[in-house]
């Protein structure tokens, strides 16, 4: 029988994995966690912020330079990180890059009033990606607002676009219930009661919307919200795994602060060694061929007691 969640027993996550696991996890040094790279997944360090956003930025310069009115090409990214934006902006106007027949897709909205948030909303996604990214960008190179995709409760026309252009890259980070996306675990409930959803299962799941883990709803409102939770949403629609499996590259940053040394630790150990467990949504990516996991070296932290 799996383990009760330490902190929401009506949910599945990463708390009710075998405790050997959990302990491998917090055993990992830096040099463990370096030494993890296989074949499709790639671990990488970064010595300084100024490095780590820039190459997070430029990921996203280097795919919609790939875009022709041939051939478009596009980026899912997220939020969270965040500080990467602004430098993207600010390279596609240093290198007057023409954004005419490149794509975006946004990974996730939340569901407020029973409908997607829009760019009133303080909290929300596309709001966000606007004001700190796309708002930003000379208006002779902008990206076409028809090439800008962010989900909706009709899911079909996002859905429908990725059928029509090729995304080079999914970009993002990892909550601290250990989802990319808003790829939650699963409630404890119904055909889910006594185990988890299989990871075929799982990867068989589109664009949707969700119910949030609580520990989603605690890890934004401490990042983006002051710890006011009450202002949270509790429901979000996220792209899917489905079309997390069309993107070329799935790319994961890690600064140190959206997820704790631990959470860090975990999926990494768990793609490197192939441990697919759908408690920790991020572990399916070890069936995804290309990942990269990438680490601000001073935000890696320790796992071990520190009494404040």
């Amino acid at each position: 029988m799996r383990n009760i969640s330490k902190v929401a027993p009506g949910w599945w996550d990463y708390t009710t994995l075998d405790r050997e696991i959990l302990d491998d996890a917090a055993r990992l040094t830096v040099r463990d966690l370096e030494q993890l790279s296989r074949p499709g997944f790639a671990v990488r360090f970064y010595e300084t912020p100024q490095e780590f956003y820039c190459a997070e930025a430029l990921e996203y310069v280097a795919a919609w330079r790939q875009a022709t009115a041939d051939s478009p090409v596009g980026v899912c990214g997220p939020i969270g990180p965040t500080e990467q934006l602004p430098l993207v902006a600010e390279i596609v106007n240093a290198l007057g890059l023409k954004l005419h027949n490149a794509h975006f897709w946004g990974m996730d909205e939340w569901v407020v009033d029973g409908k997607e948030a829009d760019e009133t909303f303080a909290l929300g996604f596309k709001k966000a990606d606007m004001d700190l990214c796309f708002n930003r960008i000379r208006g002779d190179l902008a990206m076409p607002a028809e090439n800008m995709h962010f989900p909706a409760l009709d899911v079909a026309p996002y859905e429908a676009s990725w059928e029509c252009v090729r995304c080079a890259l999914m970009q993002g980070g990892q909550g601290e219930v250990k989802h990319w996306a808003f790829n939650d675990p699963f409630k404890r409930e119904g055909a889910y009661k006594e185990a988890p959803p299989t990871p075929a299962e799982y990867r068989r799941l589109g664009t949707r919307r969700v119910d949030l883990h609580p520990i989603t709803l605690i890890q934004n409102a401490r990042t983006s919200g002051g710890g006011v939770v009450q202002n949270v949403p509790d429901s979000a629609i996220t792209v899917g795994p489905k079309q997390t499996w069309m993107a070329d590259k799935v790319s994961i940053w890690h600064p140190g602060h959206h997820d704790n040394p631990f959470g860090i630790r975990l999926t990494a150990l768990m793609i490197s060694k192939r441990i697919a467990d759908t408690a920790v949504p991020m572990s399916l990516l070890a069936d995804h061929p290309n990942v990269q996991f990438s680490y601000l070296r001073s935000g890696v932290g320790e796992c071990a007691v520190e009494m404040h």
